[in-house]
């Protein structure tokens, strides 16, 4: 099996992170989490901020590690020694890439109405072909096309930032006001924090990562760091110039921002630009989703023709198709809100095992040279992962049942599918 070629360094890889973390999630998501914790959804975005550094800390350990794709199905494996829930975890992450692309590129396809007229489905579709050909050309070609995307989907929250900090207010703003109290402050920490995903499947690129146990880190600890400010800063310009309740109503919070403050022409330009953070965050996941079905095939968790390197593109080509093929199909799932709430289970659970490998590992594989460690430890056992991990557990239990639901239905797909290709491969083997 050919191995993939390493083109990344520590500005494209960072740059990579808050690409995808700075998506669609902030742009679409932000006026909803406004209404529930009103001029207080900074504290919410904080929040947000402190959980993904607990996990990219994590991240970042377990990356200097074990550097290969399939991130968390390989950390999970190490820690745990149990090729089973590896899968389920390795399965959570592949189909949560595959709805996240499928979801998003319909928010692309929406902005997009405002520009062409072109059913949404059809311009998601397009979006999601468009880019899975730059998936398959080669992993330099999508990390500069995502730099690409990342500066402009930066350059509008910078460009929201400075309108709000310098809007004039009839009166002072109260930055602890929470009409619903702390429930609305959690509420809407829940839902925000699919603005943070993204800078786990850094990870899931390592073969691809020049130097990857040095650089990975830093670029996860840089891109959190980088994506956090920009959200704080965003959360306390927004409520400077509309007030929450009417953020709260806002289908496109950011657009309306821009409008208020410089008209249409600034709405257009915002539409615009949300067009750029849409299909980053389409992209990365396709790209991400694709290394994730690759490195499961490597460990022979999944069929070894996902596995395949093109010989001329270096890229695992039937794995990109296959992302392809299924996120077209989930393009059939409408709301974002709804399917990012499901996104971010998954997640939670995803980040908590990950939380939880960190404290396994110093244990059971104490000798282990680690280039990068989490700080503040008691010993060998380190804090930040225990936080991590029991925050990402209280997550978890605030979604409401519906979205739970799918999510465990998830899991059981995933079950099911380990023990029905487990079965046919030892059926193969005494054949």
């Amino acid at each position: 099996m050919s191995e993939l070629k390493r083109h990344i360094g520590l500005f494209q890889l960072t740059m990579y992170g808050v690409g995808l973390t700075l998506g669609a999630g902030i742009y679409v998501l932000i006026g909803e989490a406004t209404g529930f914790a009103g001029n207080s959804v900074w504290i919410s975005f904080l929040l947000g901020t402190i959980v993904a550094m607990f996990a990219g800390l994590s991240y970042a350990e377990l990356t200097a590690l074990f550097p290969k794709a399939a991130a968390e199905y390989t950390f999970v494996k190490h820690a745990f020694k149990n090729n089973f829930l590896a899968f389920i975890i390795g399965w959570l992450t592949a189909i949560t890439s595959m709805i996240t692309a499928a979801t998003v590129s319909l928010g692309f396809g929406g902005y997009l109405a405002q520009f062409v007229n072109l059913p949404i489905t059809i311009s998601a579709v397009l979006l999601i072909g468009g880019l899975s050909i730059v998936n398959f050309i080669g992993i330099k070609e999508s990390t500069w096309a995502n730099t690409i995307f990342a500066i402009v989907t930066a350059g509008g929250l910078v460009l929201i930032i400075f309108l709000g900090m310098t809007y004039e207010t009839t009166e002072p703003i109260d930055y602890f006001e929470m009409p619903h109290g702390t429930t609305g402050i959690i509420l809407a920490f829940v839902l925000i924090f699919f603005a943070f995903i993204g800078f786990e499947d850094m990870a899931n690129v390592a073969e691809e990562v020049k130097r990857p146990k040095k650089t990975i880190p830093r670029a996860i600890i840089l891109s959190v760091i980088i994506t956090g400010i920009l959200y704080i800063l965003v959360s306390l310009s927004v409520v400077r110039v509309i007030n929450w309740e009417e953020l709260g109503q806002s289908a496109a919070p950011l657009a309306a921002i821009a409008e208020r403050s410089l008209g249409i022409q600034g709405s257009i330009a915002l539409s615009a630009i949300a067009l750029f953070a849409t299909a980053s965050t389409v992209l990365i996941t396709l790209v991400a989703g694709s290394r994730i079905l690759y490195g499961m095939a490597h460990n022979k968790s999944l069929p070894l023709s996902l596995g395949k390197i093109h010989s001329k593109t270096k890229t695992p080509w039937i794995a990109v198709i296959g992302i392809l093929i299924t996120s077209i199909a989930f393009t059939l799932i409408g709301d974002i809100v709804i399917v990012a709430n499901i996104t971010v289970f998954a997640v939670v659970i995803t980040f908590a095992m990950i939380n939880l490998s960190v404290i396994v590992l110093r244990y059971t594989e104490p000798n282990l040279e680690r280039s990068f460690r989490v700080p503040v430890n008691i010993g060998r056992f380190p804090l930040l992962p225990l936080f991590g991990f029991g925050v990402t557990i209280y997550m978890a239990i605030q979604f409401e049942m519906e979205v739970m639901l799918v999510g465990f239905a998830i899991m059981a797909a995933g079950a099911l599918f380990y023990v029905i290709f487990n079965r046919k491969q030892n059926d193969a083997k005494l054949n």
